[in-house]
């Protein structure tokens, strides 16, 4: 019941999404065509972005629910990790073309070549795109919080990133319109200006993503908090060789302990399930937790 409500959640929040994206890159393309908006096609070419992620989210997101099976035994945790990448690695292209188009009319406008002037509707599009992106950002990062999932997380900012683009391109729209020939490099300025926003949002999600892959430790306070869970039974001597890491959203977590000599196999496996139950309480029932047991040392 669990995983079908987390999965439920993550749908109903990702295909709003897709259905908004996609409403708002036809427009987009509409209005910075008509417009003659450099932003704002670049401002489209970013919807059409948060579209195709939106299609990797639902589509990985159903993957890594799927539980263990005989070529999976650590589950299919990784798979949303690897749409989290995903989202940013196309967030990094989008905003590295935003970048090149933009410098390359900025550069024709100081070479003396004129630049076309954007049209109102262009504005009005740029404007729209915040406040509904916006609204989705704050709806999404609510929901991914909520059911702790990495990808949806990445899809909010994507939305947040759009958000920050369009007020960008709202900008320079409004200024190219507004002040003149000579300030309609305003509007290829907007687009390089939001870019460099796009670029580091993109190399936040990745970092996250690409430790995970690569198989990094869980954070060292995090270590410190299990040592503690697991100390919590007196009969527990000298935990050690803790080793963490993610597979998707979940912990993995091994550690060895030493217990009395004395104590039989069954004493012995209630104190390790004993340790199994207080972290999958704490981390979530999808915590992988393997206990090695040893015999407690004579001093």
């Amino acid at each position: 019941m669990e995983k079908e409500s987390r999965e439920k959640q993550i749908y109903r929040v990702t295909i709003v999404g897709s259905i908004a994206n996609f409403f708002l890159l036809v427009f987009k393309f509409v209005a910075g065509i008509l417009g003659q908006s450099s932003a704002m096609i670049a401002d489209a070419v970013h919807s059409l972005s948060d579209f195709v992620t939106d299609i990797i989210v639902l589509v990985f997101v159903k993957v890594s629910a799927k539980p263990k099976d005989a070529g999976h035994d650590y589950g299919h945790g990784k798979y949303e990790t690897l749409a989290t990448a995903i989202i940013g690695i196309v967030l990094l292209m989008v905003g590295t073309g935003i970048f090149w188009n933009g410098l390359n009319q900025i550069l024709a406008f100081y070479r003396g070549e004129k630049l076309g002037s954007p049209d109102l509707i262009a504005l009005i599009a740029a404007l729209a795109s915040i406040v509904v992106k916006e609204i989705l950002y704050r709806y999404s990062v609510i929901v991914g919080h909520k059911v702790q999932s990495q990808a949806v997380v990445a899809n909010a900012w994507h939305h947040r990133s759009d958000a920050f683009s369009s007020i960008g391109t709202a900008l320079g729209i409004a200024g190219a319109i507004f002040l003149g020939k000579d300030w309609r490099v305003l509007d290829p300025i907007a687009a390089v200006i939001v870019s460099i926003f796009i670029v580091k949002v993109s190399i936040q999600l990745l970092i996250p993503c690409l430790n995970d892959l690569l198989e990094r430790s869980l954070p060292e306070e995090t270590e410190k908090e299990i040592i503690t869970i697991i100390n919590e039974d007196p009969q527990i001597k000298d935990p050690h060789n803790l080793r963490t890491r993610r597979i998707g959203n979940d912990f993995a977590i091994e550690v060895h302990i030493r217990l009395r000599p004395d104590m039989t196999v069954q004493e012995a496996h209630v104190v390790a399930t004993g340790i199994e139950n207080r972290l999958r309480a704490k981390y979530g029932l999808r915590t992988h937790v393997a206990v090695h047991v040893e015999p407690e040392k004579n001093e």
